[in-house]
């Protein structure tokens, strides 16, 4: 037998209120004491009472609810789904979050539906797809992305991808290392390319010669960093570091490098790029750029909540700061082979 939940005109009517009383109290909106808005609230919950969100949507009224959607088996998205739920729950806020099966393909006409009805705003990580994001902007729903797609024209929030990447390469620099590698991540993303250019202009800044055997994409996946460090490994002078575009692929290229029967950093250092927890849980603990992944998601929050509000956006993009943290991955180049590599590559001739 269905089950058949009261009005909000019985809540009213057992809690001594007019229906515009319970309404505001359910609703959160002023002209209620909060003693009154408590009793009542308390009323409802014990009534079983069921806010209805799409029809609360359809008159104009906030349902206080916004939505993330993301990959969700990344630890880069777990972490930033931790912050922005805490930022949401303390402005009254709750989050739905929709985990995309597959991270290049848009969320089901179903799912998009059921966002448009139902929630203030949306937060999309790492959109490698955001032309579906179109049909939220003419619903008038706020979007804000963290990192931006190749094609994404909304506000959004990301950390200094360019200036970590430059900082990660200047530490293999100063190490003595000449022959370094790059595993790549995904170029639909701004983020990707912002390393990318930081290790290409390293490059030109140390006069270190480009070798394009030296780099290799990696599609910021375990997967993608082992089978990339397997074919640096396979060249006749292999690599003395590399520099991954994530932890994820650099723990998958350490994993490559041991079974090759090496060592890290003995016979080739590793830099990352997130510094997500497991960067100093695993052996050897990471050497690896840092995002502010609390920031990011705190800003990002507080960016849609203000566009939900009708203000306009500080900026259309906030750019957070990176921060290099040295750890057990990365060591000083060999005073054998550093004289080597100096010599292949010119220096101190």
């Amino acid at each position: 037998m269905k089950r058949q939940y009261p009005t909000l005109a019985e809540v009213a009517k057992v809690a001594g209120v007019s229906l515009m009383t319970a309404s505001r109290a359910i609703n959160n909106r002023p002209g209620v004491s909060p003693e009154k808005r408590e009793d009542i609230l308390r009323i409802a919950d014990e009534m079983g009472y069921v806010v209805n969100r799409a029809a609360q949507k359809l008159t104009g009224a906030r349902t206080r609810i916004i939505a993330v959607v993301a990959e969700l088996h990344t630890p880069f998205t777990s972490d930033l789904l931790l912050g922005m739920g805490a930022v949401a729950r303390a402005a009254d806020y709750e989050m739905l979050v929709y985990s995309l099966p597959v991270r290049d393909r848009r969320p089901p006409g179903s799912i998009l539906d059921l966002l448009r009805q139902i929630v203030d705003g949306v937060i999309v990580i790492l959109p490698y797809e955001s032309d579906y994001l179109e049909s939220m902007a003419t619903a008038h729903i706020p979007v804000v992305t963290i990192e931006q797609g190749t094609e994404s024209v909304f506000p959004s929030v990301t950390a200094d991808n360019y200036q970590g990447g430059l900082s990660a390469l200047q530490h293999l620099i100063e190490l003595g290392h000449r022959r370094i590698a790059f595993i790549s991540g995904h170029d639909r993303l701004t983020s990707a390319r912002d390393r990318r250019r930081a290790y290409h202009d390293i490059l030109a800044q140390a006069r270190l010669p480009y070798d394009p055997d030296l780099e290799v994409d990696g599609d910021f996946s375990r997967k993608g960093g082992f089978e990339a460090a397997q074919k640096l490994l396979a060249l006749a002078d292999r690599p003395t570091a590399i520099f991954a575009a994530n932890d994820i692929s650099a723990y998958g290229a350490i994993a490559a490098i041991r079974e090759a029967g090496l060592s890290v950093p003995g016979d080739i250092s590793v830099v990352g790029f997130d510094d997500i927890p497991i960067a100093s849980q695993l052996h050897p603990q990471l050497t690896t750029i840092r995002q502010p992944l609390q920031q990011m998601a705190r800003a990002s929050v507080n960016l849609l909540l203000a566009l939900v509000a009708g203000l306009d956006a500080p900026s259309e993009q906030i750019v957070l700061p990176t921060q290099l943290i040295v750890r057990e991955s990365t060591t000083a180049l060999k005073a054998k082979r550093k004289k080597e590599e100096a010599v292949k590559v010119g220096v101190g001739r």
